[in-house]
């Protein structure tokens, strides 16, 4: 389900059997191959500037839209990507995915985008980053 509010806020709701540590895992893997997740998330637009075991400082993009992005994932239930830096989307954007477990081996995966255009980005152009939001194989439950 998507939900576009008037605020520059895109929600996202997904039932997944991925556990949040699984899906972490393959957000937070910056090596080659990540457009094999993240359709628009090209190889050669992906530079990452610093990692330690729950953070990343990272730019990534692709077709010309790039976004630097601080990422936090210290909370496993809870992951926090705030824009530094787009030719795009301004300072106030971001990404929050948040996780909730359920005893039937299903989580909940509820991803908030804010998406505020700066004064050099072509926001009609959004539409075409959704693929960074949730991965191409995550799985949906019966």
């Amino acid at each position: 389900m998507c939900i576009i509010n008037q605020t520059p806020e895109i929600h996202f709701h997904q039932t997944t059997t991925l556990t949040p540590e699984q899906f972490v895992a393959g957000l937070t893997d910056f090596g080659p191959g990540r457009s094999k997740l993240f359709g628009n998330s090209a190889d050669e637009y992906l530079k990452v500037h610093h990692l330690d075991p729950s953070q990343a400082d990272v730019t990534e993009g692709s077709v010309g839209i790039w976004e630097r992005l601080y990422d936090d994932w210290s909370d496993l239930n809870r992951v926090v990507l705030t824009t530094t830096d787009s030719n795009v989307w301004a300072r106030e954007s971001g990404h929050t995915y948040t996780f909730t477990r359920h005893p039937n081996v299903t989580n909940d995966i509820n991803v908030i985008v804010i998406r505020e255009g700066n004064e050099a980005g072509n926001v009609a152009r959004a539409g075409s980053e959704l693929d960074l939001l949730v991965p191409n194989n995550a799985q949906k439950s019966s």
